[in-house]
């Protein structure tokens, strides 16, 4: 199988676009040596499940988008790694959708005895984020489910858009409706094909008890969530709080950690590796094994950058018509516990791409090293 690199382009709606703003040289040392350790240290989790089984622990592929990695070498580096699963969270990962090469990946992986979790993008017609690469909504998820039976994957991971949706004639209920008609038209499709919708709660589209309902409606049977710790935050909640709604409907995880602090307009928001922000992982995962313990945990980090939400203004409100969401004031506590944090900028003298590949592995491999040690996650551990 060909290794041949290709940038994966998945922009996740955020102001990152070429991952520029500010980092010291120092910063980025500490990235690129692979004995970094973690900037913070959680209590150790290893107490709280001495008797439990161990959960999975892998990552998405998204992490370490700026190597350009085809599904081959991102098993390789899966397996170095020590994890149980991957999320190949796009199609474009793959050099083929046709059945022999994903049935090849699937071979592959299981001799390195890693599960696979599959997904792609945008499947809400509705939405400025979809874009017709395969055909019609219906037919881009339908493409989905293929490659996911395919890779042997029990779920196919999507999501509706972006914060973005949000606004407009119909607000986010009108691609809610639009997202469940198209789940309804493949349900057939799904069953036969063994494979589950996971709807990820994406770059400040819903809200946890927005997505809820869609699941309700579309079928908590076999469609539910790919639960984004991160993305909680930009739709104004506690990634805690988030996580007691949507556990019970939680299939799989793309999962980092956040720093939030009180700024001029509002909060800012900054993704950071795990054990780096204001999470507390401990009783994040104790309630996790209780309530979703075969869904497996998939670090996405997406760090380097920052969001301002500017709750401080009115027009930020246009996009809550009904007003402050359910939890905002846990949100608001959580916020305020946060400081202001840097940005990545590649140092002088260092080439950008090269400088962007090590800081995202050095997110990635500090946030595995972190969920083990501190936290006893992985069977692999």
């Amino acid at each position: 199988m060909s290794l041949a690199l290709h940038t994966v382009e998945r922009f996740h709606d955020s102001p990152m676009k070429n991952e520029d703003a500010s980092l010291s040289r120092r910063s980025f040392v500490r990235d690129l040596s692979l004995g970094a350790s973690a900037a913070f240290v959680a209590p150790n989790f290893l107490d709280a499940q001495t008797s439990a089984p161990k959960v999975k622990l892998g990552f998405d592929n998204f992490s370490i988008r700026a190597l350009g990695w085809k599904a081959p070498r991102l098993l390789e580096y899966a397996d170095k790694q020590k994890v149980d699963t991957i999320l190949f969270s796009d199609l474009d990962v793959f050099e083929s959708h046709e059945e022999g090469y994903l049935k090849e990946i699937k071979q592959e992986a299981g001799k390195f005895g890693i599960s696979i979790q599959a997904g792609t993008g945008g499947i809400c017609p509705t939405s400025p984020k979809f874009i017709d690469k395969y055909g019609s909504a219906e037919d881009h998820l339908k493409r989905t489910i293929k490659v996911a039976e395919a890779l042997g994957s029990p779920v196919a991971r999507c999501y509706l858009g972006t914060m973005k949706d949000r606004q407009g004639p119909g607000g986010i209920q009108k691609h809610v409706e639009s997202t469940i008609q198209v789940c309804k038209k493949v349900r057939q499709f799904a069953l036969d094909a063994g494979v589950k919708i996971a709807i990820e709660n994406h770059a400040g589209d819903m809200h946890s008890l927005e997505l809820v309902r869609l699941v309700e409606e579309a079928g908590k049977d076999w469609v539910g969530v790919n639960m984004d710790s991160g993305n909680a935050v930009w739709t104004l909640e506690d990634p805690y709080e988030n996580l007691k709604n949507l556990a019970p409907y939680t299939f799989t995880t793309s999962l980092r950690d956040t720093m939030v602090w009180p700024s001029e307009n509002g909060y800012t928001a900054a993704w950071t590796a795990m054990g780096e922000g204001l999470v507390d992982w401990k009783k994040y995962f104790a309630h996790f094994a209780k309530v979703c313990p075969e869904a497996p945990i998939c670090i996405e980090t997406i760090s380097g950058f920052n969001r301002e939400l500017k709750v401080n203004q009115e027009d930020f409100w246009k996009a809550w018509p009904k007003g402050k969401p359910k939890g905002y004031g846990k949100f608001e506590a959580f916020a305020k516990r946060g400081k202001e944090i840097g940005t990545f900028k590649a140092p002088e003298g260092v080439d950008r791409k090269v400088a962007q590949q090590q800081f995202q592995k050095g997110d990635i491999e500090r946030s595995i090293r972190f969920c083990k040690k501190e936290l006893g996650l992985g069977a692999r551990s």
